[in-house]
């Protein structure tokens, strides 16, 4: 029972950091910024993280941590590989547009960890585009996308439609999450069944 409020206290410090790489950058954001967000002293944050560079890297892993169970998801349904690829891609849009500001800051500022943490990043990454790539590649196989298409290439290219709703999507704009996951997940679907080499 001790730990809980150690981890719900990681958590807000975790979310108020990636607040603030958003609005602020990575760069002009200090420990004591993030330190006096969550009303603690900047000595007690160390108790949480070791670095600021720790603290990106925490961030970034959250994103992986809590959107892991589309992972999951998608490989315990019985359902044709396309089926499967969509509503990975529901999944997928739906996690990015609640979680905008962690995942600007994914993209954005993946590149400035230390070269370590930058690897175990690109491992984890590459577990869901293995995942999109296994499904075309399936989806071939079942005859349900042409099988001279080029699976790396579709599969970085849904990736790439998926991942960048971050920079345009605006929770005022009047369309909601879930009628736009919905739409891009028709337009990666219907674009891998009509798509020859």
């Amino acid at each position: 029972m001790a730990r809980e409020p150690s981890k719900k206290r990681s958590r807000e410090i975790v979310d108020a950091a990636a607040r603030m790489f958003h609005e602020r950058g990575y760069a002009d954001t200090s420990v004591q910024d993030v330190a006096h967000a969550v009303g603690i002293l900047k000595g007690s944050l160390y108790y949480y993280i070791d670095s600021k560079d720790d603290l990106l890297f925490r961030v970034l892993e959250d994103v992986h941590e809590d959107a892991r169970h589309l992972l999951d998801d998608v490989a315990a349904m019985d359902a044709p590989p396309l089926e499967r690829l969509a509503a990975y891609v529901r999944g997928h849009v739906e996690f990015n547009l609640r979680n905008l500001s962690k995942v600007a800051v994914y993209y954005h500022d993946f590149a400035l960890l230390d070269p370590g943490r930058r690897e175990v990043i690109i491992a984890q990454r590459q577990l869901y585009e293995e995942l999109v790539i296994g499904l075309i590649a399936d989806a071939q196989e079942a005859g349900e996308v042409d099988a001279g298409l080029d699976a790396h290439v579709a599969a970085y290219s849904a990736l790439g439609m998926v991942n960048w709703v971050y920079t345009w999507y605006r929770p005022a704009g009047g369309r909601r999450a879930s009628e736009l996951a919905e739409l891009i997940a028709e337009i990666v679907v219907g674009g891998l069944r009509a798509a020859h080499r």
